[in-house]
């Protein structure tokens, strides 16, 4: 922001026409009148290499990553942050003057401010989370409940052995169950984090036993489409306190959009607004 360039800023990935972030930032920038753009780049992987190294010549200053690329940009990074590297993927890139390229992980930030701001009485310590999937998402997920004390998560996977190597990864406090026992595990959590794309459009409904919820549970859903899902749903009707995957979406867009353009942005009801216009 010292020079006379206009910055620029995208997100990257295939495909992207679905992703909210241009909408999103192009309000932020409006907002605070600030003379950049930010635009989505739809890019294979076989070219993904060669725009990394020619963005910063003209004139972006970093980029969000999405799907398929969040673990393959780790390998063309100049710097990964600690939380990048322990997680595995990285979804915001910020580019040096010098055209270098930092990698950093957002989304366990995201994942809980947003749980701050939906859930403002959940307390780490008050007991297990129970974690649906062994993702991408779900490595950051984890990374982050870690880190703010939680002191065991129940970890369950379609798939056991994607689960056993998160656990493999991330130590004893994590401990992996069947997936035909997760119904159960969510009578024993204060916490309950879906992180898999079932119950998206467009995706299989995810369909486990939900009649183990108990009253003041918390229970997130990653899932912004719809913004109420069946796990959601069914909570709201246990009395559980709901939080929908929208805010993660904003919250880990923060730190890059500061990072970029100067100027740290509000997530507030007018950018809930703005972003499912």
């Amino acid at each position: 922001m010292t020079d006379m360039r206009i910055p620029l800023a995208g997100v990257i990935g295939s495909p992207i026409a679905h992703s909210k972030s241009p909408r999103l930032q192009r309000y932020w920038l409006n907002t605070y009148g600030i003379p950049g753009y930010y635009v989505p780049m739809d890019v294979s992987s076989e070219d993904l290499e060669q725009v990394l190294h020619t963005l910063p010549k003209a004139g972006f200053v970093g980029v969000n990553v999405t799907l398929p690329h969040k673990e393959a940009v780790l390998g063309l990074a100049d710097q990964i942050t600690d939380r990048a590297t322990l997680i595995g993927a990285a979804n915001t890139l910020t580019f040096r003057n010098d055209g270098s390229i930092i990698a950093d992980n957002t989304d366990g930030y995201g994942f809980l401010e947003n749980l701050k701001t939906g859930a403002p009485d959940w307390v780490p310590s008050s007991g297990p989370a129970a974690v649906l999937g062994a993702g991408g998402a779900a490595r950051a997920v984890i990374a982050a409940l870690i880190e703010a004390g939680v002191p065991e998560i129940l970890l369950t996977n379609r798939t056991r052995v994607r689960a056993e190597k998160l656990r493999e990864d991330f130590g004893n406090r994590v401990q992996v169950v069947d997936w035909v026992q997760a119904g159960n595990i969510i009578e024993d959590a204060s916490l309950v984090v879906n992180t898999t794309s079932l119950g998206m459009v467009g995706k299989p409904e995810l369909r486990i036993p939900l009649d183990g919820f108990r009253k003041g549970t918390v229970v997130t859903d990653l899932v912004y489409t719809p913004l109420k899902t069946r796990l959601l749903q069914e909570a709201e009707e246990a009395e559980c306190i709901t939080v929908d995957g929208l805010g993660m979406l904003l919250h880990q867009a923060v730190p890059g959009f500061e990072r970029w353009f100067g100027t740290r942005p509000a997530v507030d009801t007018a950018t809930r607004a703005a972003a499912l216009r």
